[in-house]
């Protein structure tokens, strides 16, 4: 594919995206820094209860990025958006946002939560000081299911990070965080 045909690509991607969340987008943004907070611990308190390995991650980690609420809606052309609490320990250090573009056979529209635990210094180190990190690229992130986090122990742990995906509310043909771009934001 030329260069000139891979930027008109992206430029439509990233178009559709943003008028297929235009309409659904607003309830994904927290109305203050404070709200953002207060739903970043009732997410990650709501997957500690429903997913133990979740929890042993989460005091292994080195910081945990929490995505509270993303909103992903498409119509052959599709986008999603979200923000979300990096904490180390108890500190909140900083203020994300995730945006994914796609397009293909889907319809319809979904919200959902997900943790990224940041397990290595480099992980944090490159959310850090890229300018957004692009999920596929960069350190190595496993997407959590039921079967990965059964056989999850301190003997297993041998990846960068860790993301759990959860709260599936609507209705959309299929979920994946791969293509994600995340990069901090002010708050």
């Amino acid at each position: 594919m030329t260069n000139a045909r891979r930027n008109f690509s992206k430029m439509m991607l990233v178009t559709a995206a943003s008028l297929s969340l235009a309409g659904l987008g607003a309830p994904a943004f927290a109305a203050t820094a404070d709200d953002l907070d207060k739903d970043a611990v009732q997410a990650l308190q709501m997957l500690y209860k429903t997913n133990p390995s979740a929890e042993s991650l989460g005091k292994k980690a080195r910081a945990v990025l929490v995505f509270p609420k993303i909103i992903k809606a498409g119509l052959v052309f599709g986008g999603s958006y979200g923000e979300g609490v990096l904490n180390k320990g108890a500190t909140k250090v900083g203020y994300y946002n995730s945006v994914s573009a796609s397009w293909g056979w889907q319809a319809g529209a979904e919200s959902y939560g997900y943790v990224v635990f940041l397990m290595s210094d480099k992980a944090v180190k490159y959310l850090d000081k890229s300018k957004g990190w692009e999920i596929g690229v960069g350190p190595s992130v496993v997407v959590v299911n039921e079967g990965v986090a059964k056989n999850l122990s301190s003997s297993t742990l041998k990846d960068d990070a860790y993301a759990f995906i959860f709260d599936q509310q609507g209705l959309m043909a299929s979920l994946s965080i791969e293509g994600t771009k995340i990069s901090r934001i002010k708050r």
